[in-house]
């Protein structure tokens, strides 16, 4: 069984997992750490659990899912992995502190392109491609743990917005259509707010 630790951080309030099996290994999805105190409080409960970062991922390009990314990758040495469409997206993350009129100088940090499956645990998740909050977006899904890590797609009685730049509503909707396919049990775990399930959010 999956280990599933939720921080909410940020001022959007950006849901962070650190996702870890029993053999110690550990993903962080979406990593939203900016601060020192929450750079903290997330170390805090991996070295209390003994926890290895093997990977880091990000279901979507936008800020509030990357403030962390410049110091997560320094600190664990790695790049953080997402859907080839939003890496640009990524790669220019001032362009959204502009957007947004956030006065602060956007820190670069490395990408690289996530395949349609991620090997841990003993099954792999599956990539779900899920554009329409951006191009890039995508899920995480673990059959066997009854899991969905599902960014900015599905929320609890609500799903992504599609106004911003990369947003299609068109897109979203037929991506919201593939998510209500999975079993009425599996387990929600969305980009911002509470958790739910396949099953309430598709009756």
């Amino acid at each position: 069984m999956l280990e599933i630790k939720t921080f909410v951080f940020g001022s959007f309030g950006t849901n962070m997992y650190v996702v870890s099996d029993d053999k110690q290994r550990a993903i962080l999805i979406d990593p939203a750490c900016s601060s020192p105190y929450e750079q903290q409080i997330l170390l805090n409960y991996l070295n209390t659990n003994h926890l290895n970062v093997q990977t880091i991922v990000a279901t979507h390009g936008h800020l509030d899912h990357l403030w962390g990314a410049p110091w997560a990758c320094r600190y664990f040495n790695l790049p953080v992995l997402m859907h080839e469409a939003d890496i640009p997206m990524a790669q220019h993350m001032q362009t959204q502190y502009d957007l947004w009129g956030i006065p602060a100088t956007a820190e670069l940090f490395p990408v690289e392109p996530l395949s349609e499956s991620l090997r841990f645990h003993l099954s792999p998740f599956r990539i779900i491609s899920t554009p329409g909050h951006t191009q890039g977006g995508i899920c995480l899904y673990s059959e066997q743990d009854h899991a969905l890590f599902s960014g900015d797609t599905l929320f609890r009685h609500g799903y992504g917005r599609t106004d911003l730049p990369g947003g299609d509503v068109h897109q979203l909707i037929q991506s919201l259509r593939k998510l209500l396919l999975l079993p009425p049990e599996t387990h929600v775990y969305p980009g911002h707010g509470e958790p739910t399930t396949i099953g309430e959010e598709k009756y």
